[in-house]
């Protein structure tokens, strides 16, 4: 178990950048800056990982 909470950090650091992009840019710089986030996410889950398996984020149940 990890002994620091790097996803805790990480998700804190990535709610404030949002904040401040829908504060002073408006809401079409904070949804830039979501989708952008988003793409980043996968992107380094990619070249971490090899894959990308999305998966275990549909709602379907099998």
């Amino acid at each position: 178990m990890n002994k620091f909470p790097v996803w805790s950090v990480l998700g804190t650091i990535v709610g404030v950048l949002l904040g401040f992009a829908g504060a002073f840019g408006g809401f079409w710089a904070f949804l830039l800056v979501l989708v952008l986030g988003a793409v980043g996410f996968l992107l380094g889950h990619f070249a971490e990982v090899g894959e990308v398996n999305l998966s275990r984020f549909s709602a379907r149940q099998r």
